[in-house]
């Protein structure tokens, strides 16, 4: 690791400046009160930045400003509102390079990442909302009834730490497609990327009070947001325990819920598959962002008669996520997100250690850096899978290897879990493959690596939560549906 050059690196070095506004109403204001949060860089446990917390006057007023723009946003013509994103997409686009540094800074995500996946993906999502909303309105008939798509909304939309600016864009990019308007609040350890999100939206010259921003506690602004009796839906991703508690504050004034919640996935590999690939992909993606991704392929089931083989390609394979500073280009594992979530994962791996399972690599032993929240990659074998290690979502880079017999006893490991977001299955016979993966209780599976689809819908079953995000879907969310008969 070449430390020395990284703390060099410009993205390292460069200063970042207090954020001391909220966007409201189409322009920077003054926050209602005076506190502030305090944004660490994870790698070196310094504060590097503030942003303000704001309370519930603020919410009060972004709602408001979101609530009189709708009428002007929702009655204009798709290719009108299709041409404002896609200035959107410009002037986010020339920060692109601002945004990938900025994650690597607040969250830890390697430079390479944070570039294709922190920084690409949402412009990717964006741009897919450009063309979706200068689409013509769907409409079908029903007998006598045209059957028609209105937009919902206020959308409060209420996003997680760890894909920071996708998150965010899943759901106001498709909100504003739909002709809805948007009054976000972002994660608190990862509100920087945010700020440049509206900066772009500034520069765009958005409508005032399409798009609104208010940085802050999610016991403060999360919940305001969430009862405010003028937000008609709430989009949120990130644990269960608190999506339940958004559902509860918005049943209570029957509005509609959009939830993106936790995972367990399983990446269920056969007696038949190509066993490198499947499982050299299968560690790169349970490690993918430090194991902080909710759809991460952290169980993963091998047929009992490859099973020493695969564990002797995921040691190996683990081996390889070098830790260190996100600037260094050796790097492959960044630090958690924060000092609490560090020490969760390291419980969750003394729990599975003290419940039977085998350290493979990794562990707690592990060199790390001697600054930052690191945990090294780590693999459990022989893991039970009713044991806690294999039900709870550890959100750290943590992977646990189940032996299995047959194609129905993969099922029913995989299916043996209260999550159902993602998951993948490996097979030499693609509809032996395709078989399974229909069986899995889950919202999306790769079959033999399949690659992610931005336009696909995105969502899971169970405790995973409920609707879909991206592509037409992701948009279709956002709609309600209104019958007019003739």
């Amino acid at each position: 690791m070449d430390l020395a050059a990284a703390a060099t690196h410009p993205g390292r070095t460069a200063p970042i400046a207090d954020r001391t506004q909220l966007y409201i109403g189409g322009g920077w204001t003054a926050p209602h009160g005076t506190g502030v949060i305090a944004v660490e860089d994870p790698t070196t446990e310094q504060v590097i930045a503030h942003v303000p917390a704001g309370d519930a006057v603020d919410v009060d007023r972004a709602v408001a400003a979101a609530k009189a723009a709708f009428g002007p946003w929702s009655a204009l013509a798709p290719a009108e509102r299709a041409a404002h994103l896609d200035r959107l997409h410009a002037a986010l686009s020339a920060r692109a390079g601002d945004i990938a540094t900025t994650v690597a800074r607040e969250l830890g995500t390697p430079m390479k990442i944070a570039t294709k996946v922190q920084a690409g993906l949402p412009l990717t999502v964006l741009k897919s909302y450009v063309e979706l909303a200068g689409q013509p309105e769907s409409t079908h008939t029903v007998g006598n009834s045209l059957v028609v798509g209105e937009p919902v909304g206020v959308v409060g939309a209420i996003t997680p730490w760890n894909y920071p600016l996708h998150q965010i864009m899943a759901k106001v990019a498709g909100a504003l497609a739909a002709g809805c308007t948007v009054v976000l609040k972002p994660a608190d350890l990862t509100p920087l990327v945010a700020y440049l999100l509206f900066d772009a939206v500034d520069e765009a010259g958005l409508p005032p009070g399409v798009a609104n921003l208010v940085t802050g506690p999610g016991s403060v602004v999360g919940s305001a947001i969430a009862a405010h009796p003028d937000v008609d839906m709430v989009s949120f991703t990130g644990s269960t325990a608190v999506g339940a508690r958004i559902s509860h504050l918005a049943a209570d004034r029957i509005a509609r819920v959009a939830l993106e919640l936790g995972g367990k996935s399983a990446n269920v590999i056969l007696d038949d598959a190509d066993l490198r690939r499947a499982v050299k992909t299968g560690v790169a993606n349970a490690f993918l962002n430090s194991g902080q991704t909710c759809t991460a392929w952290t169980r993963m089931l091998v047929h009992r008669s490859r099973y020493d083989e695969a564990l002797a390609i995921a040691a190996e394979a683990a081996a390889g996520q070098t830790l260190g500073d996100p600037f260094d280009e050796g790097t492959r594992l960044g630090p958690l997100a924060s000092a609490a979530q560090r020490e969760t994962v390291r419980g969750y791996i003394e729990q599975g250690l003290a419940d039977g399972a085998r350290l493979i690599a990794g562990g707690l032993d592990a060199p790390v850096p001697d600054r930052g929240h690191f945990v090294a990659a780590t693999v459990l074998a022989d893991v039970d899978p009713d044991s806690t290690i294999a039900q709870e979502e550890v959100f750290g880079p943590v992977l646990v290897v189940i032996p299995f017999d047959s194609d129905d006893e993969a099922v029913a490991i995989a299916n043996n879990s209260r999550y159902g977001l993602a998951g993948a299955v490996w097979s030499g016979d693609e509809d032996r493959a395709l078989a399974v993966a229909r069986r899995m209780r889950t919202g999306a599976v790769d079959v033999n690596g399949g690659s992610f689809n931005p336009l696909a819908p995105f969502g899971g079953f169970k405790q995973s939560g409920i609707g879909r995000e991206l592509g037409r879907h992701g948009l279709d969310e956002f709609l309600e549906t209104k019958a007019i008969q003739r």
